[in-house]
């Protein structure tokens, strides 16, 4: 029993009409086959098929057979099985089990079918051109819903060691050249290998026969020409657009991320929605953009630099007047800012101007001078920040008393912090505190 194919003889064939040859229903029989391991699904062997089968890097067809949703199809020895999810009704009329001999209409998802032959022959042009300018040979090829990657290992040109930006920009070129120039794709079955190795093909023939050869351009003069199994258009121009998104080391080898046809377009098109308010910001053209972003940084960076400077000063200001402040306690006397009792007195500075990592390290400056409680408070982030030599407890005042003004926080003895959503809230939660502490 063997499945006629019939996307070899025509690519473009969306739908056609099969007859069942055998329904399998044990999940264990189609997981030993191949299939995917999905409740609720069956597999179907059909006389002929429009659905591709997954195999040379390709995913496989979806779409229909009558109703009912074809999620994975597969081959082995020359057998195509179609992976459906079981019908909620009789399939055809009578169980799954006796829909043997019934005649079923074959759909595929058309736009995931061509996107996949854009891929496919961007693949092989791409791989060409890197082959033909590099002695770069294609290890490895993998299609993704929306991107490719092709692993490509310099071997047959000595002269080239690793990839350049310039070399990977020259092969882009040479593939988009050959897709514009519209190059005919032919697709050659041979029933052996001899046949099949008059074509000048770029990888050597594995195997032994059934051997199907892909050639973009002439025989004489191919943009590529190697054995493949998966779908591609008629012509090169088809593909559109080829693009490459990343290069990254992988393996020894180098790992380009592709982007090809519908996939490609879609990716100009988001950029092109980041790059033009982009250049509107920076009044600048798309090849001026990186060069005025570089000044506009190092302008921020100056800036930043100021701003840390004139901060820093500011802090270490405000340390020395908060351990000014606790010296004076040194008279035996309580003034403002301190309040609650000379034994334990509490200090509140509130600051619109620092944020909370400002007063961390504010307060983590003047631990050793701290009598009591010192309350630092960061207007803008309505939080409250505690410090102590651990008497009082910092992280006991938070957890025990702010979320009772619904606020949350924690820490330890001697630091702790407490957030608030209301500026009332914080007030009250700092009233608190000081009669707490009276």
């Amino acid at each position: 029993m063997k499945t006629e194919r019939l996307y070899q003889q025509n690519v473009y064939l969306k739908q056609c009409e099969s007859t069942i040859l055998e329904v399998i229903t044990d999940l264990k029989t189609m997981k030993n086959l191949g299939a995917k391991e999905q409740p609720n699904t069956f597999c179907l062997i059909l006389d002929k098929t429009v659905f591709f089968p997954e195999g040379g890097g390709q995913p496989s067809d979806i779409g229909f057979i009558n109703d009912c949703p074809v999620s994975y199809v597969f081959e082995k020895d020359n057998i195509v099985y179609h992976q459906l999810a079981s019908p909620s009704s009789s399939f055809l009329g009578a169980s799954i089990e006796n829909a043997c001999g019934k005649t079923v209409t074959c759909q595929i998802d058309w736009n995931r079918r061509f996107l996949h032959m854009q891929m496919h022959c961007g693949e092989h042009i791409l791989s060409g051109m890197f082959y033909q300018e590099y002695g770069g040979v294609n290890r490895g090829f993998h299609m993704g819903s929306d991107y490719m990657t092709i692993d490509i290992r310099l071997e047959e040109k000595p002269e080239f060691t690793h990839f350049t930006e310039d070399m990977v920009s020259n092969v882009e070129r040479l593939a988009n050249k050959a897709i514009w120039s519209n190059v005919p794709v032919s697709v050659h079955y041979f029933q052996k290998k001899s046949e099949a190795e008059v074509f000048p093909v770029r990888k050597k023939l594995e195997i032994e026969e059934n051997i199907s050869i892909v050639c973009v351009g002439s025989k004489d003069n191919p943009a590529d020409c190697v054995a493949c199994c998966g779908t591609h258009p008629s012509t090169a121009g088809q593909v559109g657009l080829i693009k490459i998104i990343r290069m990254e080391n992988y393996k020894g080898m180098t790992r380009f991320t592709v982007k090809a046809g519908q996939n490609a377009y879609n990716h100009f098109v988001l950029e092109h929605k980041v790059l033009t308010p982009l250049c509107e910001r920076f009044s600048a053209e798309p090849h001026q953009l990186l060069e005025k972003i570089k000044i506009q940084e190092k302008k921020s960076s100056a800036v930043r630099k100021e701003l840390y400077e004139l901060k820093k000063k500011m802090i270490g200001n405000e340390i020395q007047k908060i351990e000014s402040l606790y010296a004076s306690l040194s008279t035996n006397v309580l003034f403002p800012p301190f309040k609650g009792s000379f034994s334990n007195p509490i200090m509140i500075q509130s600051y619109d101007y620092f944020n909370t990592d400002d007063l961390q390290t504010l307060g983590r400056h003047v631990t050793a001078s701290i009598k009591g409680l010192l309350i630092l408070v960061c207007e803008p982030a309505l939080t409250v920040l505690l410090f102590s030599n651990g008497k009082p407890d910092c992280g006991q005042l938070v957890r025990e008393n702010a979320d009772i003004y619904q606020g949350k926080g924690g820490g330890n003895a001697t630091c702790a912090r407490a957030i608030f959503t209301k500026t009332e809230n914080l007030e009250t939660y700092l009233d608190l505190l000081e009669k707490h502490l009276r």
